[in-house]
């Protein structure tokens, strides 16, 4: 009932806010001029662009999968990880991907539970970390330029704010698993399994430094391909946008549309585009907006054919897919063992 309700409230923020965005007569005729003269070609530029993030991203899954001693052939790991990346844009909250993506890979590797869990986790902490490297520098590079207007000015604290505890989370956890902390607290302290799955991970990978060094970089690659993805939606629309004020824009958006209150980022997005791009670039409101509209269709256009390998897939040790509160409960029953045995 929880999701549920949950699940609601992110759809009926993300129309609110979409209504918000393109109910301005204005704003739509923009839209419809941007559309009649736009650039298509540039949209297989974005296409591609995203396509390399799908396969660093799943690159950088792989090497951590290695360090654990897995190895899986690269059809079946691209096949897994594009389940992942289906189902994190279609399901609300955006984890529900890497749900499915854990229960699969534990299928697969049924000797090595721990360690494919541990990947998971891994993978998200060392794509967190690549974008807050990448958000720091950008904002602490063009924080003035960034901030030259009081509209803009408005988003751009609660990104410091939300760097700010992200540094603070990523600092505390490798301070706990550092000195070994997790695992001496209290069986009551909130999100203590957790942090000891984190320290578990944060150890095993701290032993294979040059795997994570790696997975780190192709993390910034993969980052930046997402913001080049948006870039050539840009010039698709004929927006006349520089690539360094449009890649100092993105940190500002990929971090508020990540905040799970809409379905998908859907309207934060266009929202603070609308705001960025026409308050700092000179973009028109409707164009902003409509970025990130047509930036997110061609994400989820290059997700859509995990939902078809998906739909084929069957995993090892598996007769049948199974529900995802089934999956759920595997997945934290093993990180619950996980704790117990650190």
């Amino acid at each position: 009932m929880k999701k549920v309700v949950f699940t609601m409230l992110q759809l009926a923020v993300t129309a609110a806010v979409l209504y918000y965005v393109f109910h301005d007569p204005k704003k739509l005729h923009q839209m419809r001029q941007a559309l009649e003269q736009a650039d298509y070609r540039w949209v297989f530029a974005a296409v591609a662009a995203y396509i390399i993030v799908e396969i660093a991203a799943a690159l950088r899954w792989q090497i951590l999968l290695r360090v654990q001693g897995i190895y899986l052939n690269w059809p079946r790991l691209f096949g897994l990880f594009l389940i992942g990346m289906f189902f994190n844009q279609f399901l609300p909250g955006g984890t529900g991907g890497d749900i499915i993506k854990s229960y699969l890979l534990l299928k697969e590797t049924p000797g090595k539970k721990p360690g494919a869990l541990l990947a998971v986790l891994f993978d998200r902490l060392i794509g967190l970390l690549a974008l807050v490297v990448i958000t720091a520098v950008l904002i602490f590079l063009r924080y003035d330029w960034l901030t030259q207007t009081s509209e803009t000015r408005r988003y751009v604290w609660p990104v410091l704010v939300a760097l700010g505890i992200s540094i603070l989370g990523l600092a505390t956890t490798f301070l706990i698993s550092g000195f070994n902390l997790a695992a001496k607290l209290p069986k009551e302290f909130p999100a203590r399994e957790k942090l000891i799955e984190i320290s578990a991970a944060y150890h095993l990978y701290a032993r294979h430094w040059t795997g994570s060094i790696f997975a780190f970089l192709i993390s910034l690659v993969a980052h930046l391909a997402t913001f080049t993805t948006f870039l050539f939606v840009a010039y698709t629309l004929r927006a006349d946008v520089r690539l360094v004020d449009f890649f100092a824009v993105m940190p500002i958006e990929r971090t508020i549309s990540a905040i799970p209150i809409s379905f998908a980022g859907e309207g934060p997005r266009e929202h603070i585009l609308q705001v960025m791009l026409s308050g700092l670039c000179g973009v028109e409101p409707g164009v902003a907006a409509l970025i990130g509209t047509m930036s997110f269709l061609i994400i989820l256009l290059c997700c859509l054919p995990g939902g078809i390998v998906y739909f084929f897939y069957k995993p090892s040790g598996a007769i049948r897919h199974v529900r995802m509160r089934e999956m759920e409960t595997e997945v934290a029953t093993l990180e619950h063992e996980i704790g117990r045995s650190e």
